[in-house]
């Protein structure tokens, strides 16, 4: 590609081509990397890797997963907090969960997930939240299986219907607090210059549409859908690092910025922090977890409906 494609900044995205197929992936000391079904088959019986099937339905798990997974729905992760719906669990709940699974925040994890064979949900989505869940609370070495269970499946390796024996682990809750941005900072620094607002949504949802009381999206946020970082055929496969560079550079997603990810629940929004932080290795990258549902719960946050151009992400739009 020639660099006069790229703002300043973007042709150091390029170094990632060589590296995605020497996985782990990125190489260096990210909490996050991707790795693929080729390595994930000649690890799979390391003594000291923990396989963590996140499928949206338990009875996906019994009629099929990788051999030695643990299933860990990621229905643990979130409850409803004084009525708002998705506040992160208790952190005694969380390391519970993560105990239960066998967890150890040195040893390597492998997640994934798949459109459930018996229920014929799941958006590929459980695989990010997951990761990022796993990093946020003290996990050191997390893997993400590109392109899932289907992934697996569509290379004919072996299926179980076996549950491993797993010790509880040690594993302690340790918060990096400096990945997620609360509502009274993003409010301060989102139109700042240097900052850029992502809405991972669908855009019908940024345009308007959705089960909000208030349609719309936030001012100044730029519509990147998380799907469409995605490959057509698999949700949870990342499309090559030259589609990805186009991408980012079509929307003005800039290494040398600050980047905000949000979307509706927080959920969306983990796709694109994982990809920006841990697999692009972007040096400033938040997420507002709340997201939009916490904004419009906020009296006064304004919302602006339709398409928003580039030019108008700093103009302020009246407030509620």
């Amino acid at each position: 590609m020639d660099e006069k494609m790229f703002t300043p900044g973007g042709m150091e995205r390029m170094q990632a081509l060589s590296d995605r197929d020497n996985v782990p992936y990125p190489r260096g000391d990210g909490m996050v990397k991707l790795v693929n079904t080729g390595w994930l088959a000649d690890h799979l019986n390391d003594s000291n890797l923990t396989i963590l099937d996140v499928q949206p339905d338990v009875h996906d798990y019994i009629q099929e997963h990788i051999p030695g997974a643990v299933y860990l729905t990621e229905g643990v992760l979130r409850v409803s907090n004084r009525g708002f719906p998705t506040t992160y669990s208790p952190n005694s709940c969380i390391q519970e969960a993560f105990r239960r699974a066998g967890v150890e925040a040195d040893s390597p994890v492998v997640v994934y997930t798949s459109k459930g064979a018996f229920s014929g949900r799941g958006d590929g989505l459980a695989q990010t939240m997951m990761a990022y869940t796993l990093a946020k609370y003290g996990h050191n070495k997390v893997y993400l299986l590109d392109g899932g269970l289907d992934a697996w499946k569509s290379e004919g390796l072996e299926l179980s219907q076996d549950y491993p024996t797993v010790e509880p682990s040690n594993f302690t809750v340790e918060v990096r607090d400096e990945y997620a941005i609360g509502y009274e900072e993003f409010v301060r620094i989102k139109d700042n210059e240097g900052v850029v607002v992502l809405d991972a949504r669908p855009a019908k949802f940024y345009e308007g549409q959705g089960p909000w009381r208030v349609a719309g999206h936030i001012p100044g946020a730029i519509n990147l859908p998380w799907r469409s970082l995605m490959t057509d055929e698999n949700p949870m496969q990342f499309r090559s690092n030259a589609e990805l560079d186009i991408i980012l550079e079509e929307h003005g997603v800039d290494r040398n910025q600050t980047v905000i990810c949000t979307c509706g629940t927080g959920r969306e929004a983990t796709n694109e922090f994982v990809l920006l932080k841990w697999l692009y290795l972007y040096p400033n990258v938040r997420i507002y977890e709340g997201s939009f549902t916490e904004w419009v719960s906020r009296p006064g946050s304004p919302v602006v409906e339709g398409p928003e151009s580039r030019e108008r992400r700093a103009e302020t739009a009246p407030a509620r």
